[in-house]
């Protein structure tokens, strides 16, 4: 295939820099190591419009707006003559029903069907574009240059920066800016568009990773410092980081890879069975379909549930989960919940006792749990769908 990366995985440096690395230490940003660049898990600082610290940020973001830094994942741009069929040989995806202006969710899988990665892909005007994991970016990128044909070019864009501004008034904050062929209020939930704000042009999404309303920004990488400071400017954008993003997509029940999704996980068992196209889920012809096929057709063994979590101790990720005396799974992600005001956590437990209400426990410093098997999100999710 035709590529425009020419770095291969092997050959990048042990730890990158993100565009916004010095702006984040101007802003009180806390760092610490996460996918091989230095990113915040929370700010500090007299400048904060809330308490500060993490459940601070996530409250902040829960009624106003947070603006996250996300460029560390990637993005990528796939052309050419059959690139559809191609990347549909890969994703479990119809593309064929994904229109200009349109997003969706969708899955890399291997062969077995375990999960390489999870992902976004939107149809662009003459592209597919992709946003995949930081932290597997170039694991993606070596696997789609492995399978995709000649005639399909992969770009990786590595001059754009992402910013997630996330909230129920991210839209105000950010429409008091934005300038384009038509409103930012067209856009609803999984759709997107291209605007401008102070002539520096952008692609927008309406999603997110938070279970709020907000928007996804995808811009040159010179730029982000600008329209960052300009967004953090508005009385409802705080400057959010890692810490609080992972509370907030938890109490979305949204799975984190390398966390409850890896490549010993599969889409059933995950219970993301909205990734895998239903007019494709008997068809085939995309990797790791086999697996899938029969899970889907017998039943997985093991299923990804909600758990709300008694007493005040929250059990985190490697806790083990019991039914009596009887071992049937494993906590993957698990916290307090700023929202809930208790602790709750994701796991995958033997599907037999993947029911609705099912008292089970969690082993948190030897100590038993008692845990109750609940729906998913924890938090109504405030996803923006039109009037």
């Amino acid at each position: 295939m035709s590529d425009e990366t020419d770095i291969h995985p092997d050959d990048m440096p042990e730890e990158q820099v993100l565009p916004l690395d010095d702006w984040h230490r101007k802003m009180g940003g806390r760092m610490v190591e996460f996918a091989g660049y230095q990113m915040p898990i929370q700010y500090t600082g007299d400048h904060l419009k809330h308490g500060g610290g993490i459940v601070g940020e996530h409250t902040w973001t829960r009624t106003h707006a947070g603006l996250f830094d996300v460029s560390h994942m990637g993005q990528l741009l796939i052309s050419g003559e059959g690139a559809d069929a191609a990347l549909e040989a890969l994703l479990p995806i119809d593309l064929s029903t994904l229109e200009v202006g349109m997003q969706r969710y969708s899955l890399l899988l291997n062969e077995e069907g375990g999960v390489l990665d999870d992902l976004m892909v939107s149809r662009w005007p003459n592209a597919l574009y992709l946003v995949v994991n930081g932290a597997t970016k170039w694991e993606d990128i070596a696997h789609l240059r492995e399978h995709l044909p000649d005639d399909v070019t992969l770009n990786h864009l590595e001059d754009r920066a992402l910013l997630a501004l996330q909230g129920p008034k991210a839209f105000a904050a950010l429409d008091r800016h934005v300038t384009g062929e038509y409103p930012l209020s067209s856009l609803v939930f999984m759709t997107f568009g291209h605007f401008e704000i102070d002539g520096v042009e952008m692609s927008v999404s309406r999603s997110g990773y938070t279970g709020e309303d907000g928007f996804e920004i995808s811009l040159p990488a010179k730029d982000a410092e600008k329209i960052a400071t300009l967004l953090c400017n508005e009385p409802e954008v705080e400057p959010i980081g890692l810490g609080a993003r992972d509370s907030l997509r938890l109490e979305a029940g949204l799975p984190l890879y390398g966390h409850d999704l890896d490549t010993e996980t599969d889409p059933v068992s995950a219970r993301l069975l909205f990734g895998l196209a239903k007019s494709r889920r008997e068809t085939g012809g995309w990797m790791g379909h086999v697996t899938c096929a029969k899970m889907l057709a017998e039943g997985s063994p093991t299923k990804r549930v909600g758990l709300k979590v008694e007493g005040r101790m929250p059990a985190r990720e490697g806790a083990l989960v019991f039914a009596g005396d009887k071992e049937i799974g494993r906590v993957t992600s698990g916290g307090f919940s700023p929202t809930l005001g208790y602790p709750i956590a994701m796991a995958y437990v033997a599907s037999d006792y993947a029911k609705k209400d099912a008292a089970l426990q969690i082993e948190v410093r030897n100590k038993r749990l008692d845990a109750t098997v609940t729906p998913m999100p924890f938090v109504p999710n405030n996803y923006y769908r039109g009037d």
